[in-house]
Formats: structure tokens, C-alpha cells, sequence
């Protein structure tokens, strides 16, 4: 049985910057700066893959119970895995990256 999740912050190992723990009490699992991600959990919040390579932002989609998502994918390893794009009042995701992300989709 995997760990427990917790809110903690933590230095982004793609862009090198503080990411504060989030304001409303679930957990955090990207960066709001550049939206990169790391490969730790084989299913959300268990913590239990070995892995640990850094995952990029690569697509995003809307789901009507969820809202908008982005997709990760591993680079080390090609995992990949759908994130809740973030609005959190302290440090909310960058919505120009996201929209980036959504016309990169519309385009292909």
C-alpha cells in the first residue's frame, strides 16, 4: 500500500523554482511555472515508482468531471498521465502555457 498524499512544496527540478504547497488542501503534482511534473507515483498520490525522471507538459484535454487536464509524459521512461490544471489563489498554473498547450493540440 502506497504513502499517504500530502500537500508539500518543492523546487521544480525542471525550471529550479519554489512551488508552494496549494491553498485548498488536496496536493500539488506539477509546477505552475513551467508544468513539468515528476515520474513518483505508478497511480496518483501512491509515491511508489522508482523511476523519478522528469515528465513534460506534452497535450491538454477538458473533462466534464474533472475540467481541464494536461497531459505529462515521461521522458526516461514514456509513462504517461493526466494532471489537473490548477487555479489556486497563491500560485495558479500559467494559463498562456496551457493555452500554448491546447492550440499546439489544434493544430495537428
Amino acid at each position: 500500500m502506497g504513502r499517504k498524499e500530502e500537500n508539500t512544496g518543492f523546487i521544480c527540478e525542471n525550471c529550479g523554482r519554489e512551488v508552494l504547497p496549494l491553498s485548498r488542501g488536496t496536493y500539488r503534482n506539477h509546477c505552475p511555472f513551467c508544468l513539468c511534473s515528476k515520474h513518483v507515483d505508478e497511480k496518483p498520490g501512491d509515491r511508489q515508482s522508482d523511476c523519478g525522471g522528469v515528465m513534460r507538459p506534452v497535450s491538454v484535454r477538458y473533462n466534464t468531471q474533472k475540467g481541464w487536464q494536461i497531459l505529462h509524459r515521461c521522458e526516461a521512461c514514456g509513462f504517461e498521465r493526466h494532471n489537473i490544471v490548477t487555479d489556486d489563489a497563491v500560485q495558479p498554473d500559467d494559463m498562456a502555457r496551457v493555452r500554448a498547450l491546447a492550440a499546439d493540440v489544434d493544430m495537428q
